[in-house]
């Protein structure tokens, strides 16, 4: 199973971004988000963002993912 993140956008260089989730950071490549800018939530997988979301989108996301956490 494959699980993709939802992760914050901090800073930007090129093709890759830093990126910030649970505290961790994180480099990945923004190659398939052309108009990706600092404090935007993309979804990560493998090391690439792969798509644009909302705030609401990415903190529901975070909150699913910390009940899966918690439940196991």
């Amino acid at each position: 199973m494959c699980l993709a993140m939802p992760m914050k956008i901090n800073r930007i260089e090129g093709t890759s971004a830093e990126c910030e989730a649970g505290g961790l950071t994180q480099n990945v490549r923004i190659d398939f988000i052309p108009d990706a800018f600092p404090g935007d939530y993309v979804m990560v997988h493998a090391g690439f963002a792969i798509q644009k979301m909302s705030e609401k989108e990415a903190l529901e996301n975070i909150a699913l993912l910390e009940e899966l956490k918690d439940a196991l």
